[in-house]
């Protein structure tokens, strides 16, 4: 799905957007809520009726809607973030508002920086493949080493 090849005026392409990730942010929540259910009738009963779980998971739903928005604008946590949320039951009064400015804020994003980025990179593709792909290579190799020292730094701590 590549939203520089839509031929639609840009409010439609963002409004396109937002209706796609708000079905796949409250999909993903739901299904941590059924998760949730499923896992009541294992072993994880347990653990889920633990006074420490219990604190965690309202917390989470306390605090947690700015939680739910920011993470429209990371890669890979913002599914989770909603799953989480699902799964802790987070009242839909506080996970909608925020799943809808977080929406807001992704659309509008990838409609214009994120298709920016695809089209830059489309069009270095046609002048140098081999250049792009060392693009791609250097972002990955570049991600790869900030995890490592994210990581090393928080076993550090």
């Amino acid at each position: 799905m590549d939203p520089t090849q839509w031929d639609a005026p840009f409010p439609l392409v963002v409004g396109a957007l937002f209706v796609i990730v708000m079905l796949r942010a409250n999909a993903t929540y739901w299904l941590g809520r059924l998760g949730l259910q499923r896992a009541h009738r294992t072993r994880l009963a347990g653990v889920l009726s633990s006074p420490g779980y219990q604190q965690a998971a309202r917390r989470l739903n306390e605090y947690g809607a700015p939680i739910i928005t920011v993470s429209f604008l990371t890669i890979g946590f913002q599914t989770l973030a909603n799953l989480a949320a699902g799964a802790t039951s987070m009242p839909l009064g506080r996970y909608l508002p925020a799943v809808t400015l977080g929406a807001v804020m992704w659309a509008f994003l990838y409609a214009t920086l994120g298709t920016v980025g695809v089209d830059l990179l489309g069009r270095l593709w046609t002048i140098s493949p081999l250049l792009s792909i060392g693009v791609g290579v250097a972002a990955l190799t570049g991600f790869v080493v900030w995890v490592r020292w994210r990581h090393r730094k928080a076993q550090a701590g």
